[in-house]
């Protein structure tokens, strides 16, 4: 294994790119499985050192998607904000999306518990505005944004999530508006199985397992789980089922990994497209599957060709009336996409250049265009037909460029775009992101992006008793600009930016009048979003030397958004664009109870503007740890506080789960 630098200061790998230090005590057969993607970003003890205290060396030469070419969290021009490993085990945390609702600029709306039915958002963007990435691989929904937050993977395979903030067209394609999220599942370097079952509040029950053998070069990891519950409040009873196989060959010069997953689930949808409707109801299936290769040629690896194929489906099956077939409706989404991205280490730094072409279609009975009824599918399982369809190729070429100084960091591209659902003209994303690290302890960084995002097929072709789209629709275009200053020093880390989203051509779903009984999509203008966040992070025992200390962190969080809109439309009221989060502030305490028992207390204050009150939400969860296995007790939402945060839907009170996870080794 080789480490850029070593020293006794601080988080001294700030001024560490350029120079190498080959530690021989490490084996390097303990990493053969290992993806250097999926190590742990956590600050590592080495007492091999004397002198050293606890955690003071921090080994973080851990790759992170800021960019088209691997680089560390030292090296990005970028500030990827990592969910660790840790941070999950530690978290009361049902779903992914209860880990996001900690993230300081993500806003995470749900209806009910378990992440059924939840929006995601990051910087004000709305949930159609983010690309949601499983190892890398675009899993996101052309048909609406509403069904990005079903995965088919659980917390416990999860190894880290990555969450990039700011328009990111240039990285991950014109659908990463707003900031993207990758989730990186774990590739155990042993044979074991793991077991996990919990049950608590609202008939909430589930349970799960996880079969990883390992051998040589090769790595296989299978894992299923269940889940289902009364939902807490009404018409929120659902049931899920999920299963994930994710597979691994790594070599000097060759390396492959592919995924395939499966989630299933049933729930009641309340109030899901509108509030007049409270029981509703929705079936939704997702299957995926893809491979990616890393072909390592030159001496030293210095250039790499990584070709990538993938597939979606998405099934839905919608009722506005539960359990009836007034305004039932059946989609099935197709996403196939392929590309080869290549990189290559040279002389003047990091160059990237890679190409994409994703095709995305639909069959619906209500969404696209209206086919020949000699064309009409079968629904499956149903004497119903798809009577419609739509198609979109899009397609990619990118071309970026890093320069890795001593103290700066510069990366800048773009990416040229054609979308058939627009015309056949390439438009131009281009965009630069710059970091300066005046010391060890300090980075600076700014960067600014254009991107831009084609409308979902439900902001298109919805027409129905509550809501009609519009076929007519402009795609969103933005410009960001996001400039931070990060800090590291003994046991404390933290984050300052601000950021200004320039948004144009708007897409929203609005009531034009008082007297509207439809919600309408429209382009509703400019819309301007300026924001300030800041995140801290404070090791206690490293701080005051004394290993022993009962608090062992303390996470702070704080961000701030102003919006601005102006347009000649008639606007009454805003679905989702204008229901921004003005107001977060989120705490996390961790401290130890008595020998292996410890406790994490976590607080969310919000502020959402369009008629919402502010609520203060806590959750404990309290848990006794070994290597073999754990046991934990959680409560949601301690206070019991019945608050709302869409629509009006009365989000449930406390909510009490126990449970426990063993791992037996093979």
């Amino acid at each position: 294994m080789r480490f850029k630098q070593f020293n006794r200061k601080g988080y001294s790998l700030f001024a560490s790119i350029g120079r190498e230090v080959l530690i021989g005590t490490l084996s390097v057969s303990t990493l053969t499985f290992a993806k250097a993607e999926s190590a742990s970003t956590q600050s590592i003890k080495h007492d091999t050192i004397q002198g050293t205290s606890k955690k003071e060396i921090l080994l973080d030469e851990v790759s992170v998607t800021g960019s088209r070419v691997p680089m560390t969290a030292l090296q990005s021009a970028k500030i990827v904000t990592v969910i660790t490993r840790e941070d999950i085990d530690r978290a009361n945390a049902e779903s992914i999306n209860d880990l996001l609702k900690m993230a300081t600029g993500v806003d995470v709306r749900q209806r009910s518990g378990f992440g059924v039915q939840t929006d995601i958002s990051i910087d004000g963007g709305t949930f159609d505005q983010i690309t949601i990435l499983l190892n890398g691989i675009n899993i996101s929904n052309p048909h609406t944004g509403h069904l990005a937050a079903d995965f088919p993977v659980d917390l416990k395979d999860i190894e880290r999530i990555e969450v990039l903030e700011g328009a990111s067209a240039r990285i991950f394609g014109c659908s990463a508006f707003s900031g993207a999220i990758n989730i990186i599942t774990k590739c155990d370097s042993k044979s074991n199985i793991r077991i996990g079952t919990e049950g608590g509040s609202f008939g909430t029950f589930g349970t799960s397992a996880t079969v990883n053998i390992a051998s040589g070069a090769w790595h296989n990891s299978l894992s299923g789980g269940y889940q289902q519950s009364d939902g807490g409040t009404d018409n929120s009873d659902f049931k899920r089922r999920r299963s994930f196989y994710e597979g691994a060959y790594n070599s000097n010069r060759l390396d492959l990994q592919w995924q395939a997953g499966l989630s299933s689930q049933d729930y009641g949808a309340n109030t899901f497209y509108t509030a007049k409707f409270n029981n509703q109801y929705e079936e939704n299936r997702r299957y995926l599957a893809s491979v990616t290769g890393d072909i390592k040629l030159l001496e030293g690896n210095k250039l790499h060709i990584l070709p990538t194929l993938y597939w979606n489906r998405s099934k839905d099956h919608y009722q506005l009336v539960r359990d009836t077939n007034f305004g039932e409706n059946y989609h099935c989404t197709d996403v196939m996409g392929t590309g080869i991205n290549s990189h290559l280490e040279w002389a003047l730094g990091k160059t990237a250049l890679g190409a994409e072409i994703r095709r995305e279609s639909i069959l619906s009975t209500s969404l696209g265009a209206l086919i020949d009824s000699a064309d009409f599918k079968k629904v499956d399982g149903t004497d119903r037909y798809y009577s419609h369809k739509a198609h979109r190729t899009n397609t990619s070429i990118y071309l970026e460029h890093n320069i890795l100084l001593h103290r700066f960091t510069i990366s800048a591209g773009v990416l040229a775009n054609r979308n058939t659902g627009l015309d056949n003209d390439f438009r131009f994303y281009p965009g630069v992101d710059i970091s300066y690290r005046p010391s060890d302890n300090w980075k600076i960084y700014a960067s600014w992006n254009k991107a831009l995002r084609m409308p979902t097929y439900t902001d298109l072709y919805t027409s129905n008793s509550v809501q009609l789209g519009d076929v007519n629709l402009k795609p969103e275009r933005n410009s960001v600009f996001k400039a931070g200053i990060c800090y590291r020093s003994h046991g404390m880390e933290g984050v300052i930016s601000g950021f200004y989203s320039r948004g144009r051509d708007m897409i929203d779903w609005v009531y034009q009048t008082s007297s509207s009984t439809k919600y309408k999509a429209m382009n509703i203008g400019k819309l301007d979003n300026e924001g300030l966040s800041t995140d801290w992070a404070f090791q206690i025992p490293e701080i005051i030397d004394n290993s022993n200390f009962f608090v062992t962190q303390v996470k702070l969080g704080y961000a701030y958004l102003y919006q601005k809109h102006e347009t000649n439309q008639d606007i009454f009221k805003s679905l989702y664009a204008l229901e921004y989060l003005k107001h977060k502030f989120t705490a996390v305490i961790d401290h130890k109870i008595w020998n292996r028992l410890t406790a994490s207390w976590s607080l969310r204050w919000q502020q959402r503007m369009n008629g919402y009150s502010p609520y203060t939400k806590i959750d404990c969860k309290i848990q006794w740890k070994t290597d073999r296995y754990d046991l934990y007790v959680k409560a949601d939402n301690i206070t019991n506080h019945r608050y709302f945060d869409l629509t009006d839907i009365r989000q449930p009170g406390i909510w009490i789960m126990a449970g426990g996870n063993f791992i037996i080794d093979l």
